[in-house]
């Protein structure tokens, strides 16, 4: 088992939960989504993210998923799981389940509630005490979600203090200056410097990645949207890395709406034969036949401008 660590960059796929139309986990889909995943070049999997809809399994079945792709991934690429949650015992039990399995360390999100610096260090204080000072922790900073403001002193601070905190999932909106001065504190080396992957749909990718993200933690249909866009950034190809983001960008957009996003996401996942079905569980809307219009048109928009591109 190969563990996170500051030097983690690339892209780590927000991995969708498949249900069957019944709403059972389906494990057959699971499967095809790894080999999915991998074969457009991610450079590992997050499960149980806010956008894996971990909030609406049970504890058994967060389990079952999670060993499920572990076996399939086979060891080829980390795997990170999302273990926030309003209790830190559960936390602590869902974390060494996991770890014991094989993956390669854990995401947590601040609860809402959380309204000083203060609180928000002594509560990490407490994860890292809760998961294991020996677990490796990904910090999500998503305020638009939790509601919690992190200043960049404040996961400073916490990079100081807890040494394996080793990656921050930056999700910020606006959250280019955050990113910036993050970056720039491990730079001039006043903090160590640890990993930043990138969230919200990567609709801001090209941008964060010169500010010195290092990938992105994130999910879209297309997932290799974000990792020829990393590549060609990394390669210093950065207006091909902006022309191939331009190509997706409606879409991605698109999908980026509050409520029906996920929905849009299973939705094109299915029809690229990824999932069987696009089924979300209750509670949940499916698309409605407005949604479906707009969603085939941009995909066809997008396959035209991708081969105009080539």
């Amino acid at each position: 088992m190969t563990l996170l660590n500051e030097a983690a960059r690339g892209v780590y796929v927000i991995a969708v939960t498949p249900f069957m139309e019944n709403g059972a986990l389906d494990l057959e889909s699971a499967d095809r989504m790894v080999d999915f995943y991998l074969e457009k070049g991610a450079t590992g999997l997050t499960l149980l993210g806010m956008m894996g809809e971990a909030p609406k399994l049970t504890a058994d079945e967060s389990r079952i998923l999670v060993r499920r792709v572990l076996a399939r991934t086979a060891g080829r690429v980390p795997i990170v799981v999302g273990v926030s949650g309003p209790g830190l015992a559960a936390m602590g039990e869902l974390t060494k389940a996991v770890m014991d399995d094989g993956a390669a360390g854990v995401m947590v999100a601040p609860p809402a509630g959380l309204r000083t610096d203060d609180q928000i260090v002594v509560y990490y204080d407490m994860v890292a005490e809760a998961i294991g000072i020996g677990t490796p922790l990904v910090l999500q900073d998503f305020p638009q979600s939790t509601g919690v403001q992190i200043a960049p002193a404040v996961i400073l601070k916490i990079v100081a203090r807890l040494p394996n905190m080793v990656m921050l999932k930056h999700e910020d909106w606006p959250g280019l200056a955050k990113l910036a001065a993050i970056r720039a504190a491990s730079d001039n080396g006043t903090a160590r410097r640890i990993s930043i992957l990138v969230g919200n749909g990567g609709v801001f990718l090209p941008e964060e990645l010169t500010r010195g993200a290092d990938g992105a933690m994130t999910g879209f249909a297309y997932p290799e949207m974000m990792v020829d866009v990393w590549r060609a950034h990394a390669a210093g190809d950065v207006e091909r890395a902006h022309d191939l983001f331009d190509a997706y960008l409606p879409l991605a957009r698109y999908e980026q709406q509050p409520g029906p996003g996920l929905a849009i996401r299973k939705y094109i996942l299915a029809k690229r034969g990824v999932i069987a079905s696009a089924t979300l569980r209750k509670p949940g809307a499916p698309l409605s036949a407005a949604d479906i219009t707009d969603v085939e048109r941009l995909m066809s928009r997008q396959t035209h401008r991708l081969k105009e591109l080539g």
